[in-house]
């Protein structure tokens, strides 16, 4: 068994898992990713702090606490807004993204 650093982007392919996992420790306000999608759902399971997501045509302020859903192949993106700490789910043994700006 191979354990991972509670940080980074790890491919559930390389611990023998169909899920794989983007951990984000401590992101600063003002940054996230650029519009993206996947072809499978990415969950979001937000620990602390505060990011303003953009799902499809919808924005959502996520919160701590909170746990929101991209659906597959809908573009999403995410501004932090408060040290936002979270873990993002992806229903695939490898991240696959394909970024739309």
């Amino acid at each position: 068994m191979t354990t991972a650093l509670w940080s980074g982007n790890h491919d559930g392919a390389d611990f023998g898992s169909g899920v794989s996992l983007i951990i984000e420790p401590g992101t600063e306000p003002g940054s996230g990713p650029r519009l993206h999608r996947h072809p499978y759902a990415e969950t979001f399971v937000i620990r602390s702090g505060r990011a303003l997501f953009t799902i499809g045509d919808e924005q959502i302020e996520g919160r701590g606490g909170q746990i929101l859903v991209a659906p597959a192949n809908i573009p999403h993106r995410f501004t932090v807004l408060e040290t936002y700490e979270a873990v993002h789910i992806h229903e695939s043994e490898r991240i696959v993204t394909e970024w739309l700006e």
